[in-house]
Order: C-alpha cells, then sequence, then structure tokens
C-alpha cells in the first residue's frame, strides 16, 4: 500500500516533558519524512501503575509550553480522556481510523520497549497497524522483530534525559537547566510540582 503521507505518535507519560523528549521528535520528524509528530501523553501508563504522575492538566500545560513555536508538533488529550490505564492498540485503532488508509502510521519507542514489544496487549493488532521508529536507549541492541516493521533512530540524547531524573533534582533542590524548557522550568516552580 502506499501512503501519501506518514504520521508518528509519541506516547509516555511526560512527567514531566523534557529536552531529550523534544530533541528526540525533531529528530525523527526532520529524518523520517514525517507529516507531524503527535505527543499523546498517558493518564497513567500501564507499565507504571504504581507511578502516580503528576495531574493531567499540568503535564499537557507543560507540553504546550516546550512545544510552543513547533508547527510539527501536536498535541492529544486522546489517552488522558480514557479510562486508566490507556492501551496502546487502542490509540492506534483510534489514530488509525481518525486518518484512514491514505497516512501510515508509526509509533515512537526506545529500544528497550521494543524488546519487551510482544508482552504489550495485542501486539497483533499493533503490528497491522503501524511501523516503529526505534531509538537507542541504555546500551541495548536494536535489531529487526519478524512481522514487525521498524525503522531505526539514529539519535543520541544531548544529555541523559529522564522525567525520573529532572524529578530528583527538583526534589533535591537543585536547578533544571540543560534539562527542561525554561518556560517548563518556570511552570514546575510556580505550581510546586514533584516537590
Amino acid at each position: 500500500m502506499i501512503h501519501s503521507r506518514r504520521v508518528c505518535l509519541f506516547g509516555g507519560s511526560f512527567d514531566p516533558v523534557h529536552l531529550g523528549h523534544t530533541a528526540l521528535a525533531e529528530t525523527v520528524w526532520e529524518h523520517c519524512g514525517l507529516e507531524k509528530v503527535i505527543f499523546i501523553p498517558a493518564w497513567q501508563s500501564p507499565h507504571k501503575p504504581d507511578d502516580a504522575p503528576a495531574p493531567a492538566a499540568d503535564r499537557l500545560a507543560m507540553l504546550e509550553l516546550a512545544l510552543k513555536g513547533r508547527a510539527w508538533a501536536e498535541i492529544s488529550r486522546w489517552e488522558i480522556d480514557q479510562p486508566t490505564p490507556s492501551y496502546s492498540w487502542q490509540t492506534a485503532e483510534y489514530f488509525a481510523s481518525s486518518f484512514g488508509s491514505g497516512v501510515e502510521l508509526c509509533w515512537l519507542l526506545g529500544a528497550d520497549q521494543w524488546k519487551k514489544l510482544r508482552t504489550w496487549a495485542h501486539p497483533e493488532k499493533l503490528a497491522s497497524l503501524l511501523t516503529f521508529l526505534v531509538f537507542p536507549r541504555d546500551g541495548i541492541e536494536i535489531g529487526p522483530q519478524p512481522g514487525l516493521r521498524s525503522q531505526l533512530i539514529d539519535f543520541r540524547a544531548p544529555h541523559p534525559a529522564s522525567s525520573s531524573a529532572v524529578r530528583a533534582i527538583v526534589r533535591a533542590g537543585g536547578r533544571l537547566d540543560g534539562w527542561v524548557d525554561p518556560a517548563v522550568a518556570d511552570y514546575i516552580t510556580s505550581h510546586r510540582l514533584y516537590r
């Protein structure tokens, strides 16, 4: 099937969104012929059932600040508005039906989740709907998986980006320079998040 457009879904807790997230999304947009990257914050990840995230409204607000001026980036409330937990196959089905057959739907994920993909709910549905854009993470070797369409992304984060590290820095009273967008840092401070 020939697709005239290519759109990437980027799911996660984004708790908070950091410069690694935005650098990665911009890299795949530039190098993978994408029309846009859709950031999809989860209400709560089924892979992190015991990790209570910041309120959805705050995570959405921080995404809006971090992505301001990036015409290629979009934010979707779809998972936020679903009953918890949200599952990737449901998200993929929703966007596939929204865009129709003229769009190749991609899903951005790290090597760690790529290795575990067959343990996700309904991997066969994901395989039928998505091309996976896979980036290196934690030194994990990336290779193709039978029955799954994939493209390997050469991306090296500008720093060891992780939302958990950002939260730890805030709890320790440290500065977030070089970790998050300055507007996001201001939001975290003014709303007293992660303290």
